[in-house]
């Protein structure tokens, strides 16, 4: 803002253009540059869409799926991902970390392996 004043032909400084914006009520939203997360040109080969769009399951067990999101806490930013079966809407796995690495998802996968082992030997 001091700067675009500056242009006009105003003489003023960081600490009054401040004092007279708090004055009337007036702040600045900063925008940010957009992070960009996922590459989809690239070489590598991509799977298969098995589920189009079949989001429901007739048994326990038949269709997994799975989302990664981040969410605001008191430490900061943190990557949830989570792994649903399909049948119950339940959540059977999940992870959370502060980077959205690959052990992200793979931990998620993991506990809900083990809880639909453990589940089902105790259904039995």
């Amino acid at each position: 803002m001091t700067e675009e004043l500056k242009e006009i032909g105003l003489d003023v400084g960081h600490r009054r253009v401040g004092r007279l914006m708090r004055q009337n009520g007036i702040s600045v939203v900063r925008t940010r540059k957009h992070k960009v997360t996922t590459d989809s040109n690239h070489k590598f080969n991509i799977a298969p869409n098995l589920l189009d769009r079949g989001f429901t399951a007739d048994e326990r067990n038949q269709k997994w799926a799975g989302d990664i999101s981040y969410v605001w806490t008191r430490e900061g930013w943190l990557y949830l991902a989570v792994i649903l079966d399909l049948h119950s809407r339940r959540v059977i796995g999940w992870a959370v970390s502060n980077r959205m690495k690959r052990d992200l998802a793979i931990r998620a996968l993991n506990m809900a392996i083990a809880f639909r082992a453990l589940s089902d030997a105790w259904h039995r």
